[in-house]
C-alpha cells in the first residue's frame, strides 16, 4: 500500500468529489448495512472511509456510533469540514489499518471500500485480517468492497488487487461466513465505469487463524 505522504498529496491536490472513487451517497454499502440488521446503536468502523460520503449516509440513518478510520489527515479534514456541526458525532482515527492499535472487539461492523484492493502484499493482507479478528466481536459482520475482475489494474497511480466473489471468501477463510455479495458499476466523476464487488461475512464465534487462509500463507 502507498504510504502516508501519497495519500496526504492526493487529498491536498485534488478535491475529494474529483477523485475516481468519489460517490455521492454509498448506495451499495449502506443497503449492505442495512441488510444486516444490526440496530443504529451498533459499533461501525469505516477504514479508509477518509473522505467518503459514508459517514454523512450513515448519521443521516440515525446510527450513533460511528468511527473513520484512514491514513491521510487531510482526507479526514474534508470529511468533517464539510460535516460541519455533525463531525462531533463521529470518531476519528488516523492510522494504518495494517498496524492500527484497535480495541479488541469493539466493532459490530465493520466496512472497507477503500482499503483492501491497496494490499498487493500478502504479509499486508495477512496484518489486515488479523486487525479484522481484533477488531470484530465474534457475530458481527465485515462489508469489503474490492476491484472486480475486470476493473481496473492501477488507481491513483498505484497498483491494485482485483477480486472475485469466491478469491474474496477463500482469504477471508473458514472464520467467516458469506452471507451475501454485490456487483456494482461505478462511475467516476469523469465519466469512467469501474467495476466492483462488495461480499459481506458474519464473524463466526471462534476466533479465526490469526496468519490468514491458506492462500496467503503460499
Amino acid at each position: 500500500m502507498a504510504d502516508k505522504a501519497h495519500w496526504e498529496r492526493v487529498y491536498t491536490e485534488k478535491k475529494a468529489d474529483t477523485v475516481s472513487w468519489y460517490q455521492t451517497h454509498a448506495a451499495i454499502s449502506l443497503d449492505l448495512i442495512r441488510r444486516t440488521g444490526i440496530s443504529t446503536s451498533a459499533a461501525l468502523i469505516d477504514v479508509g472511509g477518509g473522505a467518503s460520503t459514508l459517514a454523512d449516509d450513515l448519521l443521516q440513518n440515525n446510527f450513533s456510533d460511528i468511527t473513520v478510520l484512514d491514513l491521510s489527515a487531510a482526507s479526514l479534514r474534508v470529511a468533517r469540514t464539510r460535516l460541519g456541526e455533525r463531525a462531533d458525532l463521529i470518531n476519528w482515527l488516523e492510522s494504518d489499518i495494517t498496524c492500527a492499535s484497535l480495541p479488541a472487539r469493539r466493532y459490530d461492523l465493520w466496512h472497507d471500500r477503500a482499503v483492501f484492493h491497496f494490499l498487493t502484499d500478502p504479509a499486508e493482507r495477512s496484518r489486515y485480517l488479523q486487525a479484522v479478528g481484533q477488531a470484530v466481536r465474534p457475530g458481527g459482520y465485515v462489508i469489503v468492497g474490492t476491484f472486480a475482475g475486470d476493473g481496473p489494474e492501477r488507481c491513483s497511480g498505484l497498483p491494485v488487487q482485483r477480486y472475485s466473489v469466491q478469491a474474496l471468501n477463500h482469504i477471508f477463510g473458514n472464520g467467516y461466513e458469506l452471507l451475501g455479495h454485490e456487483k456494482e458499476d461505478h462511475c467516476t466523476p469523469s465519466g469512467m465505469v469501474q467495476k466492483f464487488i462488495y461480499c459481506c461475512w458474519r464473524r463466526q464465534n471462534q476466533q479465526p487463524d490469526s496468519s490468514g487462509s491458506s492462500e496467503e500463507r503460499k
